[in-house]
């Protein structure tokens, strides 16, 4: 490989509304060059566009739950890149009727898919990423501060997503001798695809733009500066963290 540009791998982007399409948008205009993937066929159809749009980005289909498309995946990049030096994990996931109702409620499957599909498919890309990562870099997931304090309706995800940060710290002790820095963005709610499942979502962003110090809802490009920043040599003594995006909102007592 004979391309000096920084790689990165990003998991998840659904549309242009995707958080991971504004990390996306940034790496991009920051010189990185990109392998973005897909879910499935539907997804990677909507997806197209938005990647020509970024010259010099590939598109790859990956379901994140086939631990045979990870390893695939991860053979194909390295035949192709050499070297990987970012991975962006935006993938969550609860069944909508676990995101209704009362918690307690929560069923034993839609505990298992959202844990499956939030937490455990950041540990199957990092494992798989670590051997191309022989320069060191970074790896970013996003979560919500439904992981430290109760947010109504959120439920099983709030609990995933307190395993995912704990992850982030587990994956941070053992990637940090290999120069590897593992992270969570934890941004304010923004408008995706994946928040259509959450009850109570339009209410949930009101009550964020009155509480928050900046009183307003966080943009989704604020969200990929700080992704990029992270990924960057300005975040080389960060690792471990969850690092808040949301207008100050986790702040406020109340």
């Amino acid at each position: 490989m004979t391309d000096t540009k920084k790689t990165a791998v990003i998991f998840g982007l659904a549309n242009k509304r995707s958080i991971a399409w504004a990390i996306a948008q940034k790496l991009h205009a920051d010189g990185w060059q990109l392998a973005i993937t897909c879910q499935n066929e539907r997804l990677e159809l909507e997806a197209k566009d938005l990647i020509a749009e970024l010259p010099g980005a590939a598109g790859f289909r990956c379901d994140l739950s086939n631990d045979e498309q990870i390893a695939s995946l991860f053979e194909t990049l390295r035949e192709r890149y050499g070297v990987l030096h970012g991975v962006v994990h935006s993938v969550a996931f609860a069944p909508e009727a676990d995101l209704k109702g009362d918690f307690v409620n929560t069923s034993r499957e839609g505990f298992r898919i959202a844990h499956d599909v939030s937490v455990y498919t950041l540990i199957a890309v990092s494992r798989a990423a670590a051997p191309l990562m022989t320069s060191g870099g970074a790896i970013i997931t996003m979560t919500y501060h439904g992981a430290q304090k109760v947010v109504p309706k959120y439920n099983v995800m709030g609990v995933a997503k307190a395993a995912l940060e704990a992850t982030v710290r587990y994956l941070a002790n053992d990637l940090g001798p290999k120069g590897i820095r593992v992270n969570a963005v934890s941004a304010g709610p923004i408008k995706t695809l994946a928040s259509r499942g959450v009850a109570g979502f339009v209410e949930m962003l009101r009550v964020h733009a009155e509480r928050a110090p900046l009183r307003r809802n966080v943009e989704p490009s604020e969200v990929g500066a700080t992704a990029s920043f992270l990924l960057s040599d300005g975040g080389s003594g960060i690792t471990g963290e969850t690092l808040y995006v949301d207008c100050g909102s986790n702040i406020m007592a109340v």
